[in-house]
């Protein structure tokens, strides 16, 4: 047997679908990297919409994902089936809706966040549906941890995005905001692969009479209210920029925030771990602290890291990064990453307990999330102040969090 065998006999699946998923960023950050080099601050400002507005949408989407996930790790192969049949009806019926809204209304759109065409926004609404499907499909692989053929989902995805969107900009010479529209439609096709077969449930109830419909029913309420909420934290300054500053700044902040946002993008893999692995534990009557523990010293190390790595080289890193036309965002780039920081540790926390059903904390998300779109919607005089204004903000959801956590822990 040779050395490559035994080490990749070694690697677990959850190992394989952490190192697909930091190709997965890395493919990402390389599509948004390029999409800055070769746009220019105020083009690139209308290409980081799009792709925060599917991030914006991924709050039902995530909806659908965690539901699956959670419940394929309780439910056997008939009860998954139905619920599976159901959550796609639900996905399909959702996106049809908001794809029609979308569309209806482009124009406003375009008027709203100075964009330069609608058209783009009318291509981005029929991948709403697909986007949705693709996350029911991909908690189900989640829950049953297939994680090889959820990390071929994730890697289609990513690598479809980034050939096709270059392919588009380099040979066919029309809007880039449209051209990034279908690259993103087409990769939401490419996601859905592995599919398993996709049945609807429209009228009839067959084998849904085992599945506790009312607990599932209960637990989407509370996970579509808790990812808006993340939304608002994680995507809205970049909306009220994009709203509020000129498109240099507003593509100026766009390239910022994805170099600090890295934090995020490495924590999300842990939370994919964490809920099916808490769910389990519980299940066996293990106990579910060590399990949070381990991901949140793996998070608070490497978010650290980053913010120090962020505020001894800022230029540096912009400069391979984006180049020097970003190079004025350097010495808020730090900052940035520290606000990202403390929204990934204080989130982990919410997805554990979100986990165990219990859901006060998602309360504490909405309320912080709620008021940072406030306090920056008046309070935006510069940029420098909109990331100041979220360091404050996420520094208090973390403390709050840290202090149920140990209020709850004690009470056990």
């Amino acid at each position: 047997m040779t050395v490559s065998n035994v080490i990749i006999k070694k690697i677990s699946p959850q190992q394989w679908f952490m190192l697909s998923s930091l190709v997965v960023n890395g493919g990402n950050y390389l599509y948004n990297l390029l999409l800055g080099r070769i746009l220019g601050p105020e083009a690139f400002a209308d290409a980081a919409l799009m792709i925060t507005l599917l991030l914006v949408l991924s709050f039902i989407g995530m909806t659908f994902q965690l539901v699956m996930a959670k419940f394929a790790a309780q439910f056997n192969t008939s009860q998954l089936e139905a619920l599976s049949s159901r959550m796609n009806t639900y996905a399909l019926l959702i996106g049809a809706l908001l794809a029609i809204i979308v569309v209806f209304g482009a124009s406003y759109l375009q008027e709203v966040f100075n964009t330069e065409s609608d058209t783009m926004f009318q291509i981005f609404a029929i991948g709403i549906p697909v986007y949705f499907l693709m996350s029911v499909n991909r908690g189900g692989l989640q829950g049953s941890h297939e994680f090889g053929k959820l990390s071929f989902s994730y890697q289609s995805e990513m690598w479809g995005r980034l050939l096709i969107t270059f392919l588009a900009l380099i040979c066919i010479p029309i809007s880039n905001g449209v051209l990034i529209a279908v690259g993103i439609l087409t990769s939401l096709f490419l996601g859905l692969f592995p599919l398993k077969k996709l049945k609807f449930n429209f009228f009839k109830t067959r084998g849904m009479e085992s599945i506790p419909m009312k607990q599932i029913k209960r637990f989407i309420l509370i996970t579509i209210f808790y990812e808006l909420t993340q939304i608002l934290i994680n995507n809205s300054d970049i909306l009220l920029v994009k709203r509020f500053f000129d498109p240099n700044e507003a593509g100026l902040y766009a390239a910022m925030a994805l170099i600090g946002r890295v934090v995020y993008f490495i924590a999300w893999m842990f939370v994919m771990l964490l809920l099916p692995a808490v769910v389990k534990a519980k299940k066996e009557g293990l106990a579910t602290t060590p399990t949070l523990f381990k991901y949140v010293t793996y998070i608070v190390v490497l978010s650290f890291s980053i913010v120090g790595v962020c505020a001894v080289f800022p230029e540096i890193i912009i400069r391979l990064l984006f180049g020097e036309a970003y190079i004025t965002m350097a010495g808020l780039l730090w900052q940035y990453a520290l606000a990202t920081s403390l929204f990934a540790i204080a989130n982990i926390f919410t997805y554990y307990f979100l986990s165990l059903d219990r859901y006060k904390p998602i309360w504490f998300a909405a309320f912080f999330g709620i008021s940072q779109v406030v306090v920056i919607f008046f309070f935006h005089a510069n940029l420098t102040m909109v990331v100041q204004i979220q360091i404050i903000i996420m520094l208090a959801l973390l403390i709050t969090q840290l202090i149920y956590f140990l209020q709850s822990h004690t009470r056990v």
